[in-house]
């Protein structure tokens, strides 16, 4: 339970950020969020089954999350664009 909730934050931190950096393709503040949690999962998944490591920890979390993030913005904002 308590991985989930950590998992919810640093989502919705990964999707700040990833507004912040993929600037004129995000999709809104809620929606980046939200983006950034489906990202941080989906890198706190697969990210370490492909062997791609960064920090341990919370930094590290906060690191998989972001890029996650990015990544999902970026292919659903060329998905919108199609």
């Amino acid at each position: 339970m308590i991985d989930l909730i950590i998992w919810l934050l640093v989502g919705a931190a990964a999707g700040w950020l990833a507004g912040i950096v993929v600037k004129g393709r995000g999709f809104g503040p809620i929606s980046n969020i939200i983006l950034g949690i489906l990202g941080s999962i989906v890198a706190g998944i697969i990210f370490p089954v492909l062997g791609i490591g960064f920090m341990p920890g919370l930094v590290g979390d906060v690191v998989y999350g972001a890029v996650g993030a990015i990544l999902i913005l970026v292919v659903v904002s060329w998905i919108k664009r199609a």
